[in-house]
């Protein structure tokens, strides 16, 4: 009974020991799997905009509805023929709405009856195209109609045209690539000052995509921009 005293003893101690070993073995892996690093890639890229929006407006006033209303219809058609004339297709260009205000019936503002006309018309007018180029040639050919007594003014005095870009799918893989191959050279930098070697990723964050205008005169060049965060494991 003794001696079978002593081998549950042996048993024991011999088990606490492999124990111990693979605890400590366990946790000194575990500390190597908590070795990483966080490091971001940068991908930017120019693109031209390919949809150009203007948006117009054409503003006339006067005291009666008739002659106002003739006036405008006119004004409309000139506008159109331009556009057309410079190449514009008739899918490209639409008429929107047309009002008219009567400054008289606005119930607040005494100032509004002592203006020197009373009917004020609105007409809008759109240009939609995939011409950027056209569309800028004709930006700076409006001054023309001018001659013709037709001032158009767009909707948006901060921001006459209004470029965009639709392209985005078409360049994301090539971006995201760029990204995540900047951010692996931060990391090998990283790892070469601190005497290690980049392993496996641990963890990684794609980022949104941004578009911006290039600057504000430049606003049909396209800046399409995204972040990757990536985590790496780090090895000795």
């Amino acid at each position: 009974m003794e001696k079978f005293d002593w081998f549950k003893i042996l048993i024991l101690s011999v088990a606490i020991v492999l124990a111990g070993y693979f605890v400590g073995n366990m946790h000194k892996t575990g500390k190597a799997f908590d070795r990483s690093v966080q490091v971001k890639g940068l991908a930017e890229k120019e693109v031209k905009a390919d949809l150009a929006v203007w948006p117009i407006n054409i503003t006339l006033a006067g005291n009666d509805l008739l002659t106002l209303k003739n006036d405008l219809e006119m004004q409309n058609r000139a506008v159109k023929a331009f556009f057309l004339k410079l190449g514009f297709t008739e899918d490209e260009l639409t008429s929107g709405n047309i009002t008219i205000t009567d400054t008289q019936a606005v119930l607040y503002g005494s100032e509004n009856r002592n203006r020197e006309y009373r009917y004020i018309a609105n007409a809008e007018f759109t240009v939609r195209t995939k011409n950027i180029e056209k569309v800028q040639q004709a930006l700076t050919g409006s001054l023309a109609l001018i001659s013709n007594g037709i001032l158009i003014n767009s909707k948006n005095s901060w921001q006459p045209i209004e470029y965009s870009y639709s392209g985005l799918n078409e360049i994301k893989p090539a971006m995201i690539e760029e990204a995540t191959r900047n951010a692996r050279e931060v990391a090998d930098k990283f790892a070469e000052d601190s005497n290690s070697k980049v392993g496996k990723i641990k963890n990684a964050q794609q980022g949104l995509f941004t578009i911006n205008n290039l600057d504000e005169n430049t606003a049909y060049i396209k800046v399409v921009r995204v972040v990757s965060t990536i985590d790496y494991y780090l090895e000795d």
